[in-house]
């Protein structure tokens, strides 16, 4: 049942992100011969508004193969109204972009749902208290509910950390303690602490931390949109800087996982709950938006790289040039492909 419930998810984000291609080059009348959800033998096709649909083989990726425009010959090229390649440089991008942006279009959707449904959070209970630290000197203790910071109301604990942070000076936390609300003044201090790639790092903190407790946030529909935008944006930038962080060696290659670490995840996701297969698809969903806007020449990111220069030189790269940059861009992608299975591998039999 996981492996039907990966295959089903992956074919339907990459549904989603052929489908902004799609839609988009079709807006500026490009024809697109297929559109393919896998690779490699035809299974099922269907001719339909002069596109033949098709499932593949293959279920891991797919492509919209336009006129004009062809990943597999990188040097085609075709002529008339409807060829990619007689489109302006910012059509072309254009279209190039609303893959990634549909991936991202799909991840608030996703999100959006998540919240309407019921997202869970940790409820904002103190767990625990450090010795000497702000929250100590001033009073708070483990169990105490935080109410409100200044004029400030806290639904969840991501809160609480997200208003230190951004604050300066002292703080008039609200807190509840046996059936009483009392108020505690505290001075945050910028301390030792790690990110979530582990690195070392400064910032504002009081010295406490969340109670195993979690509840489920009841949102109106413009707290849902927030929360759905909120989602999109810091899982956008997670993923931004995890590639960079892994480009400069901050997190090892061991740390890159391939299609049976995400058959996992969205494996176990879907045996825990409907919510936890929603968060876990979201999420995938940005991380495609994110990697295939990468610019290596065999991405979207790589021909909107090609795009740009174009505009810049007002002239097109020599075929000589774009046929190595691509064939390079695509050793890269198999490179990353081979580092994921193998650390797949070790995963499971190391």
């Amino acid at each position: 049942m996981g492996t039907i419930t990966f295959l089903l998810v992956l074919s339907f984000l990459v549904f989603f992100h052929e489908l902004g291609h799609f839609t988009a080059a079709r807006y500026f009348g490009v024809k697109v011969h297929v559109f393919s959800i896998g690779f490699g033998k035809r299974l099922f096709s269907k001719e339909w508004l002069g596109t033949r649909w098709q499932l593949s083989l293959i279920p891991l990726g797919g492509y919209v193969k336009m006129k004009g425009q062809d990943d597999r010959d990188p040097a085609l090229i075709e002529e008339g109204d409807d060829s990619y390649n007689t489109k302006k440089p910012w059509q072309r991008i254009i279209i190039l972009l609303a893959g990634p942006f549909a991936n991202f279009l799909l991840a608030a959707i996703l999100y959006f749902v998540i919240a309407s449904l019921g997202a869970n959070a940790l409820a904002p209970h103190i767990g625990n208290v450090q010795a000497n630290s702000p929250a100590q000197i001033a009073g708070l203790k483990k169990g105490d509910e935080i109410l409100r910071i200044n004029d400030v109301q806290i639904k969840e604990w991501n809160h609480i950390g997200e208003i230190i942070r951004a604050s300066n000076g002292t703080l008039k936390f609200y807190v509840k303690r046996d059936n009483k609300v009392q108020t505690f003044v505290l001075n945050p201090q910028i301390l030792d602490a790690k990110n979530i790639f582990k690195e070392d790092i400064k910032k504002r903190m009081i010295g406490i931390s969340p109670a195993p407790k979690v509840i489920v946030l009841d949102l109106s529909i413009s707290e849902s949109f927030i929360f759905a935008y909120d989602k999109t944006i810091q899982s956008s930038s997670m993923i931004f800087k995890g590639v960079q962080k892994l480009i400069s060696g901050v997190i090892p290659s061991s740390e890159v996982g391939g299609v049976i670490t995400i058959g996992k995840v969205i494996s176990d996701a879907s045996s825990s709950s409907i919510i936890a297969l929603l968060s876990i698809t979201a999420l995938i969903s940005v991380n495609l938006g994110v990697l295939n806007l990468l610019p290596i020449p065999a991405l979207d990111g790589g021909h909107i790289m090609f795009n740009i220069y174009e505009i810049i030189a007002r002239k097109k790269p020599s075929e000589k040039v774009f046929m190595f940059l691509t064939i390079v861009g695509w050793v890269i992608l198999a490179s990353l492909m081979a580092l994921g299975m193998y650390n797949d591998i070790n995963r499971l039999f190391g």
